[in-house]
């Protein structure tokens, strides 16, 4: 029997195509945060993914995304329509044939090499802003909603975390860092205030299970939901390093394949993931400071994190 995702799925497919749906199934464990679904038509196979209407901004953002990065030679589907009923928004995507990178024979390191090399071409892509939102897709901009303590600026996302750190600071009562250690993250962050960083378009969630691998060995890039605008390349570095500290992601080796397919040379390298991992510290931080005001079921796993990062931080030192 169909569950009413899979109905829905085929109902928000047929209105699109016009055609009477044959077949659909639920796709389970490639999508954490959108409802995944195939529906096939006599002459059609689409992919249906949904989620709560208010994620209609992220899906046209991810329409945006998949267009650019698709001219700047990074394959992807094609969105053929993104919209909002009154139980979800969705996005109706072509289908991408091969094996999920999870499941493909091709080695790992092979793939984390084209995405470096995928990393490298969304530089080309122009964009203004700093930000997780597409603010004007006309003008390429990109948004981050101000706060109190910050105007949205990456200038002020660090200066609001360099203002947080304090003797009151929440995280010295969650044992992250000791009120001595506050002043050295202080320095630090003080440091990424005063440099002069490139900003570009980074993809925000790059994992095996977000690829597809063609017969032919192509690569293809999928969901675009984490999309932002932020420093380069040292945006996606950390997410994969983030996913390190987790236990999950691209190990050493494929770390450095990634790195590799961007361009790093073997003698950039560290200094390249030395840099990454005090901006990882910067975004931990924050991370964590929006849980404590936002989110408190997050904040023990957040916390976990950012003292993570920064004894990775410690040791690089």
């Amino acid at each position: 029997m169909k569950n009413s995702i899979v109905n829905q799925a085929e109902q928000i497919a047929s209105d699109f195509l016009l055609e009477k749906v044959t077949c659909s199934h639920h796709i389970v464990g490639k999508g954490f945060v959108n409802q995944v679904c195939l529906v096939e038509t006599a002459s059609h196979k689409v992919i249906v993914r949904m989620n709560n209407p208010d994620t209609y901004p992220t899906f046209l953002k991810e329409k945006w995304c998949i267009e650019r990065a698709t001219s700047a030679g990074i394959p992807g589907p094609q969105t053929l329509s993104v919209g909002v009923n009154a139980e979800h928004a969705y996005m109706i995507q072509t289908v991408v044939e091969g094996d999920n990178g999870l499941d493909t024979t091709v080695p790992p390191s092979m793939i984390w090499r084209k995405l470096g090399e995928y990393t490298q071409c969304l530089q080309s892509i122009p964009v203004t802003g700093f930000g997780r939102d597409l603010h004007n897709s006309v003008q390429d901009r990109f948004y981050s909603p101000p706060h109190a303590g910050s105007d949205g600026s990456w200038q002020g996302y660090v200066q609001y975390n360099i203002n947080s750190l304090t003797e009151q600071d929440p995280l010295i009562e969650l044992g992250v860092i000791t009120m001595e250690e506050s002043q050295l993250v202080r320095q630090w962050f003080e440091q990424l205030k005063l440099q002069k960083f490139r900003f570009g378009l980074c993809h925000g969630d790059l994992s095996l299970k977000n690829t597809i691998v063609s017969l032919t060995g192509e690569i293809t890039l999928l969901d675009w939901g984490n999309a932002e605008v932020t420093v380069t390349p040292y945006g996606d570095i950390i997410q994969l390093m983030q996913c390190q500290l987790r236990g999950e992601g691209p190990d050493k080796e494929e770390l450095k394949a990634f790195l590799e397919g961007y361009g790093t040379s073997k003698q950039e390298q560290e200094r390249e993931l030395n840099q990454a991992s005090h901006v990882l510290l910067l975004k931990a931080f924050d991370t964590l400071r929006w849980a404590i005001d936002r989110s408190p079921d997050q904040i023990e796993f957040y916390t976990d994190l950012a003292k993570q990062a920064f004894n990775q931080v410690r040791r690089g030192q």
